[in-house]
């Protein structure tokens, strides 16, 4: 097997983490505040729906803390233990950042919301509660705003379910789905305390507060199975196979591909390793330059397949295995493949 340089120079640094930063520091910097706020209301009130909140916001800057460390851990050289980098640590820290929106936040919230409806509280000074929460929405507010303009900058014309369940960045996704949490939590917290004012019945604080335990343990749910698909390894998006393709294709070899195979290893890093047909009378020096041409091509079309390797065989149609992944994908992103569905539909 014949294999081109991975990432073009061993040891180059990593690429610098794109998007995701500005509204992660704002994400941080609004739960900060809202958490100091929601502490002092719960003190003055007792509410379990505000302690609830409280417990969240906690959470919640921690997690963004804990997305900045992938960031940063991410940035690592390359090391003969770990030869593709570290950008899979954001994958990790993101999954992590799953498992505390749980634990701490939909855990206690559910633990406290019981408690108070088994045993509830009469609340003393619900005013200062419905003052915190009003300032809190408008901190979630800025803070989910600055997610959603981030977002849009790399979302394009996919739908917002679309843009979360495919993004290979895992931070705009986290912040987005913990912003939207909270702003439903404080409608939450705000609509279990006016019903324990109004009713005279404080189980409504505690039931409001067992609502945003279960909404936060159904974002952490969602946000652990799209962690766990990127840590385990996702393939390029079809327009980034389609431009592997052709840059294999437009060169003056004409080679074809066989079989094609791409896995992000981090946000900014994809692996590329196809299997391309030359002719049986190449010699060894021609495939060599054709090869290093090709990656030039392929880096030139997407910047980020930095680990690229490409293997020379002779084409026998007989040996395609149209089950293969690899080869469905080489077979999609490849104009000889899009002509061949045309022309097979015109019939």
């Amino acid at each position: 097997m014949t294999a081109g340089q991975a990432g073009g120079q061993a040891g180059s640094a990593p690429a610098q983490p794109s998007g995701g930063r500005r509204a992660v520091f704002a994400a941080f910097a609004a739960n900060l505040g809202i958490a100091a706020t929601k502490f002092i209301a719960f003190a003055l009130t007792g509410s379990a729906a505000m302690l609830a909140e409280s417990i969240h916001s906690v959470a919640d800057s921690g997690d963004q803390a804990l997305l900045l460390i992938g960031r940063k851990r991410s940035l690592r050289d390359q090391t003969e233990e770990h030869q593709f980098g570290f950008g899979a640590e954001r994958y990790f820290y993101a999954f992590i950042v799953a498992v505390v929106l749980f634990t701490v936040g939909a855990m206690f919230s559910c633990y406290e919301g019981i408690q108070r409806i088994a045993h509830p509280e009469h609340l003393t000074s619900p005013v200062a509660a419905f003052i915190v929460l009003g300032i809190a929405v408008v901190l979630e507010g800025l803070s989910f705003r600055t997610a959603v303009h981030e977002s849009n900058q790399t979302r394009g014309s996919q739908s917002w379910r679309r843009f979360i369940r495919h993004a290979k960045a895992p931070e705009l996704p986290a912040v987005l789905l913990e912003d939207f949490a909270a702003l439903v939590g404080l409608g939450l917290a705000l609509c279990g305390i006016t019903l324990a004012v109004i009713t005279g019945n404080a189980k409504w604080d505690g039931a409001g507060s067992l609502a945003i335990g279960i909404l936060l343990g159904c974002v952490a749910v969602v946000l652990a199975i799209e962690m766990k698909s990127l840590l385990i390894g996702e393939s390029a998006t079809a327009e980034m196979e389609r431009a592997v393709v052709a840059a294999l294709e437009a060169g003056p070899e004409q080679v074809r591909v066989i079989h094609l195979r791409t896995m992000h290893v981090g946000p900014e890093t994809l692996l590329v390793a196809a299997k391309i047909a030359v002719r049986a009378q190449d010699s060894a020096a021609s495939l060599a330059t054709a090869i290093d041409n090709a990656e030039r091509r392929i880096r030139a079309a997407v910047p980020i397949a930095e680990l690229i390797y490409l293997e020379p065989d002779l084409y026998q149609p007989r040996r395609d295995d149209a089950g293969d992944p690899a080869v469905r994908a080489a077979r999609r992103s490849s104009r000889r493949g899009i002509i061949r569905g045309l022309r097979g539909r015109d019939r």
